[in-house]
C-alpha cells in the first residue's frame, strides 16, 4: 500500500461542488430514515386498507385499478408509488408549501396516467373482448411512475438553465444497422429460450437469480449489451492507430491534494516517458489550503520527461480551475486529468493515436481501484460493469453520453468553442463529453486505457461523492434538455437520457422497493399475493450479479468475482445514497416548463469540422 492510499482516511472531502447553494441544500443523516419511516406508515395503512373487505368490492385487483385486468400482480405497485411520492415531496428540500405542491403534481398526474391506462383497457374490453394481464398494467404503471418522478423533480427542481445545444448531423446508418440488428437478436433469443423449458432456468429460481422475471426479458438486456460490447472491442482491435505523438497539454485541478498530489505527477511523468512525445503538466491550485502548491513544484521540478507549472486559482469550484487551465493551454490536444488519479504508463501512448481519425473527439478509458480501503473492491466491480462494459458498448452506436474527467482526452478546440467547462452545477465532465458528441464526434471508451483513480474509503466521503455524481444527471439533463425535446432526433437525446433520468429514479425507489417487498411478503394482507422471498433478493443479487461476473471476465480481471458479495451489498448502499441525493435538491413553488422554446443563435462563425 502506498503512502497515498495509507493517508485516503484522513481525508473528509467536500468543496464548493458538494452542494452548489444554487441547486442543493444540506441533507442530514436523519432526512432519508425519517422519509422511509413515513414511507413505511403510508404503505401499511393503504396495504391494510385496499385489502379490508369492502375495498376489494371497489377494488378487487387490491391496488388503486380501475378496470378488468386478467391475472394477478407480484406487489401492488400503485400503492407503492403514492406511498413513494408522498414521502419523499415532505422530506425533501424546500419551503412547506413547495414541498406539499410537488408531492400532489406527482401523484394526481400518476393517478391520471393510470386512470387514462385503465379506461382504455375497459374499452378494449367491452368492445373488442381482450384486456391487459394485471401483470403488464403492473409493468407499465411502474415506469410511468418512474418517469413521472424523474420528469417532475426536473421540472420543479432547481436547476441549471436550459442552453442550445448545437447538433450537426453524420451518418448515423452504420449505429442505426447495428443497434436494428442486435435489438433483433437479443429478441429473438429472450423469446426462444423464454419457451423452453431449462432446468437451469428452474435452478437459478432457487437461487434467487431470476426471482418472479421470466428468462426471455431477463436475457434481453444481457444479450443486447453483449453484441454492442463484441462489436466496440472489434472497433477497438481494428482501428487504425500509427504512431502519434503531438504534444499536449495536462490540466490537473487540484484542492487539497497534498496527500497524493507527488504520485499524481510522478505517475504522468512515467507516462511521458512511455509517450514520447512533449508533455506540459499544468497544476491548478484551486484555493488549497494545504502545502499542495509547494509539493507540485517540487516533483515537477524533478520531472525526467515531463514541463510542467502550477497555476493558481484563487476562486473555488472544479470547473474555474479546468477553465484556467484551458485558457493557460498551448497545444492542440488536452488531457485532463484528476489530481488523485495516477495514469497508466501506456495511457498517452494508447489514447493520442485515435486522434488520428478526425471524427474522434473525446477519449478515455477504465479507472480501477487502488485497492485496499473499504469500498475498493466493491469499486472495482463497479467499474468492470459500468466503464469496462456498458460504455464501451454504447461506443458501438456512438451512443456514449460522457466521460469521467478523472482521464479523458480532447481536443483543445472543442471545448473553447463551447464555452469551457460548465460552472456553479454537478457533471461538468458528462457535459462537456454529450455535447462534444452532438457536434457530431465520436466518443471512444478504450478499456486498455486504464488508470488507477482514488475511492473514498470512508461513509462520508463516499457519501459525498456519490451525492455529487448522482445529482448531476438531473443538472445535465436540465442544462441539455434542448436534446430531449428539440426537434433533432439524437440517440441521446432522445433514448439514453430520458433512459439515465428514469433509471435515477429506480435506483432512488431500490431501498423503499425492498421495503414494501418485505411488507407484501411479510404482513400477508393479500393472499392472492404470489410475491416470494426470493423474488425480493433477487431485486439485489439477480442480473446485478450475473453482469458482474461477465464484466470481469470479459476485462480480464476474474478476481473481482471474488468482491461479489461486497459488490452487491455497495449497489444498496449506492440506491440509498442515491435517495439521499434526490433529497438534495431544491423544490420551487412553481415548475418550469421544459418545453419551453429558446432562442439563442449560438451559430458558429465556420463550420466546426474544418481544421
Amino acid at each position: 500500500m502506498s503512502e497515498a492510499e495509507d493517508k485516503r482516511e484522513q481525508i473528509n472531502y467536500i468543496s464548493v461542488d458538494s452542494a452548489p447553494k444554487r441547486f442543493a441544500g444540506a441533507v442530514s443523516d436523519w432526512q432519508a430514515p425519517k422519509m422511509l419511516l413515513l414511507f413505511t406508515t403510508l404503505a401499511v395503512v393503504q396495504l391494510w386498507g385496499i385489502n379490508s373487505d369492502a375495498a376489494t368490492q371497489i377494488f378487487p385487483n387490491r391496488d388503486y385499478v380501475f378496470s378488468p385486468h386478467e391475472g394477478r400482480h407480484a406487489i401492488s405497485i400503485r400503492i407503492f408509488l403514492i406511498s413513494f411520492f408522498v414521502s419523499f415531496a415532505a422530506f425533501s428540500n424546500g419551503e412547506a408549501r413547495n414541498r406539499s405542491l410537488f408531492g400532489m403534481d406527482m401523484t394526481l398526474t400518476f393517478l391520471l396516467g393510470c386512470t387514462a391506462f385503465d379506461l382504455a383497457n375497459a374499452f378494449a374490453h367491452r368492445v373488442l373482448g381482450v384486456s391487459f394481464s394485471l401483470h403488464f398494467s403492473a409493468i407499465a404503471s411502474g415506469l410511468f411512475g418512474f418517469a413521472v418522478y424523474s420528469f417532475k423533480l426536473l421540472e420543479r427542481g432547481h436547476m441549471p438553465a436550459r442552453i442550445r445545444i448545437e447538433h450537426i448531423p453524420v451518418s448515423q446508418m452504420r449505429a442505426i444497422l447495428r443497434l436494428g440488428v442486435t435489438i433483433a437478436v437479443a429478441a429473438i433469443i429472450a423469446v426462444w429460450v423464454g419457451g423452453m423449458e431449462l432446468k437451469t432456468v428452474a435452478v437459478m429460481r432457487q437461487w434467487t437469480l431470476l426471482g418472479g422475471i421470466g428468462p426471455g426479458v431477463f436475457l434481453f438486456l444481457p444479450v443486447l449489451f453483449g453484441q454492442l460490447y463484441l462489436l466496440a472491442i472489434y472497433d477497438v482491435l481494428t482501428a487504425k492507430t500509427p504512431a502519434f505523438t503531438p504534444p499536449v497539454s495536462v490540466i490537473v485541478p487540484a484542492h487539497n491534494e497534498s496527500y497524493i498530489i507527488k504520485d499524481t505527477i510522478n505517475a504522468m511523468d512515467r507516462a511521458a516517458v512511455a509517450y514520447g512525445g512533449e508533455v506540459h503538466i499544468l497544476i491548478m491550485n484551486n484555493n488549497s489550503t494545504d502545502d499542495t502548491e509547494e509539493i507540485a513544484r517540487d516533483t515537477l521540478a524533478a520531472c525526467k520527461a515531463a514541463k510542467g507549472r502550477v497555476i493558481n486559482v484563487p476562486k473555488p469550484g472544479k470547473s474555474n480551475a479546468l477553465n484556467a487551465g484551458l485558457d493557460a493551454c498551448e497545444t492542440e490536444f488536452l488531457v485532463r486529468v484528476d489530481a488523485d488519479t495516477l495514469v497508466g504508463e501506456d495511457n498517452f501512448k494508447r489514447a493520442m493515436p485515435y486522434f488520428t481519425n478526425p471524427d474522434v473527439g473525446v477519449v478515455g478509458g477504465v479507472p480501477v481501484p487502488p485497492g485496499g480501503a473499504l469500498f475498493d473492491r466493491a469499486r472495482l466491480l463497479e467499474v468492470l460493469v459500468k466503464h469496462g462494459f456498458y460504455s464501451v458498448a454504447m461506443g458501438a452506436v456512438n451512443g456514449v453520453v460522457g466521460i469521467p474527467g478523472m482521464f479523458v482526452v480532447y481536443r483543445t478546440h472543442h471545448p473553447r468553442y463551447l464555452g469551457g467547462f460548465v460552472e456553479g452545477m454537478n457533471g461538468e465532465d458528462t457535459d462537456i463529453s454529450l455535447r462534444i458528441g452532438e457536434l457530431g464526434f465520436h466518443s471512444v471508451v478504450d478499456p486498455k486505457i486504464r488508470y488507477i483513480s482514488e475511492v473514498p474509503s470512508s461513509y462520508s466521503h463516499m457519501r459525498e461523492q456519490r451525492m455529487r455524481w448522482f445529482r448531476s444527471i438531473y443538472h445535465i439533463s436540465s442544462r441539455c434538455r434542448d436534446l430531449i425535446y428539440g426537434p433533432n432526433k439524437t440517440l441521446r437525446g432522445k433514448v439514453i437520457l430520458p433512459y439515465m433520468l428514469i433509471n435515477s429514479a429506480r435506483r432512488a425507489m431500490l431501498v423503499p422497493l425492498i421495503i414494501y417487498g418485505t411488507l407484501e411478503w411479510g404482513l400477508r394482507f393479500n393472499p392472492d399475493s404470489p410475491i416470494l422471498w426470493q423474488s425480493i433478493i433477487a431485486v439485489t443479487t439477480g442480473a446485478p450479479a450475473i453482469m458482474a461476473v461477465a464484466a470481469s471476465l470479459l476485462n480480464g480481471v476474474p478476481k473481482g468475482i471474488l468482491a461479489l458479495p461486497e459488490y452487491l451489498i455497495f449497489r444498496v448502499l449506492r440506491a440509498y445514497f442515491t435517495l439521499e441525493s434526490m433529497l438534495s435538491i431544491l423544490i420551487d413553488e412553481k415548475g418550469e416548463d421544459l418545453e419551453r422554446v429558446i432562442r439563442l443563435d449560438l451559430v458558429p462563425d465556420k463550420p466546426i469540422r474544418v481544421a
